[in-house]
């Protein structure tokens, strides 16, 4: 007969009963005669207090450390100065898999001191720490909500090819295979794929990986991460996608409160408050802004920097206690060539960025939908038609006015956690240097 086992996040429900956790032994101290084991398993972790030699033995006999897998039966008590004010006595220890090698670094300490290089040399490992592991979580809970905030407003979820016969924007920064012979890539969005699913389903949403083989070597940049992607058909404009995009951060910032209130609490973890309404202000306005505000002439520059990003960070925050803005409407030249311009200003376009807390975090906008208009923008672009003429075909036979956005779900959570570096809100980093683990 199979033992019940009861979860670690369960054994507050069991009080005055004896219940079996199993998972690996945390730390053990002893204190005199008593020794005090944490045991942690794949929700969380609970105290069992040991208070004779002969419960602790088949530890003791096998030499075993931290690390080590257990079951443990014990007698759960209400004990408010324990950790989470239960713990377990009466103790009977069976010993799944002795550990006897001491781990890279302490993972049972409240906090890990480590260098960053160590923690990824070593994630395997690190990630079974309590803050590394309540970050992941919460990674998992990021993409579940995003899921579900777009099913529940008519998406449905697509799966795009991540080898291509061709670029999706035509650029140089994309990872390049031999195909059977063939030249391929890694895709960089699955942006050509969803606007041509809009022509199915009007609504579609992606949740996977994107290659960029950008050389940036900095804190908020990856070569590899997840992109949380949507696209929408018969939009007004790309106000409207922002006024979708503000939502659906909504949803996401609503399911952390709603589901990991414990992992935001041991993160220290400050979650904005998302406006009604985020304000939002022209490209153009917003580097006018700069010049006033910080006597910095950004003016004719086709994208803001990091600086800039973050002044205006500030001044959101000053302005509208805000710490998401829109910057809208960036030059034509700087935007992809499915993009679509203003129709007042053709130098710019309908086109956006969101920043949050002064890093920009999502970039979207109206797309174009007639294909008078995408043989048009190629041309200009001195691009040629073939490589796109699958993609092109949807636009001979009907698509309407739509738009859509990506968010990096490793930079969004990076932000929200007030994280240093993206590569601890990341499972398995892959950067310019890193290919393992």
């Amino acid at each position: 007969m199979q033992k019940t086992r009861t979860l670690t996040t369960e054994i507050h429900k069991h009080v005055g009963e004896r219940v079996r956790v199993q998972g690996w032994l945390q730390s053990w101290r002893q204190l005199g005669s008593i020794h005090f084991l944490v045991i942690r398993d794949g929700w969380g972790q609970i105290q069992a207090v040991a208070e004779s030699e002969a419960e602790i033995a088949p530890l003791i006999e096998a030499e075993a450390g931290v690390e080590s897998l257990v079951a443990i039966e014990g007698l759960v008590e209400s004990v408010p100065q324990a950790p989470g004010g239960i713990e377990l006595h009466n103790l009977a220890i069976e010993l799944i898999e002795p550990i006897r090698e001491t781990p890279p670094f302490p993972i049972n300490k409240r906090k890990i001191n480590a260098q960053l290089s160590t923690l990824l040399d070593h994630a395997v490992i690190t990630h079974r720490h309590p803050t590394r592991r309540a970050v992941l979580r919460l990674s998992s809970v990021l993409s579940q909500a995003f899921r579900e905030s777009v099913l529940t407003r008519g998406f449905t979820e697509i799966h795009t090819p991540k080898i291509l016969g061709t670029t999706t924007e035509g650029g140089a920064n994309v990872f390049k295979l031999d195909y059977f012979g063939r030249p391929a890539y890694l895709a960089q969005s699955p942006q050509l794929y969803k606007q041509i699913m809009v022509g199915v389903f009007e609504r579609v949403f992606e949740v996977g990986p994107v290659f960029r083989a950008e050389e940036h070597d900095s804190t908020r940049h990856l070569n590899e991460y997840v992109s949380l992607d949507v696209e929408m058909g018969f939009i007004e404009n790309h106000f409207t996608i922002m006024a979708l995009l503000r939502d659906i951060l909504a949803d996401i910032i609503g399911a952390f409160q709603e589901h990991c209130a414990p992992e935001l609490e041991l993160l220290k973890a400050n979650l904005p408050v998302v406006p009604a309404e985020i304000p939002h202000i022209h490209f153009q306005d917003a580097q006018e802004l700069i010049l006033k505000l910080h006597k910095v002439d950004v003016r004719g520059e086709p994208d803001l920097s990091p600086q800039d990003e973050r002044w205006l960070g500030e001044w959101a925050m000053k302005e509208f206690g805000s710490d998401f803005l829109y910057v809208a409407g960036y030059p034509t030249k700087k935007r992809p060539f499915y993009t679509h311009t203003d129709p007042e200003r053709p130098e710019y376009t309908n086109s956006f960025d969101l920043l949050f807390r002064g890093l920009e975090l999502v970039t979207g906008g109206q797309r174009l939908h007639r294909y008078a208009d995408y043989l048009e923008a190629l041309q200009s672009r001195n691009m040629s038609m073939e490589p796109f003429e699958h993609y092109l075909e949807a636009f001979r036979y009907g698509m309407p006015p739509h738009g859509g956005f990506a968010i990096g779900s490793e930079r969004l959570l990076m932000q929200l956690l007030g994280a240093p570096n993206v590569r601890l809100t990341t499972t398995f980093p892959r950067d310019m240097h890193r290919l393992v683990p």
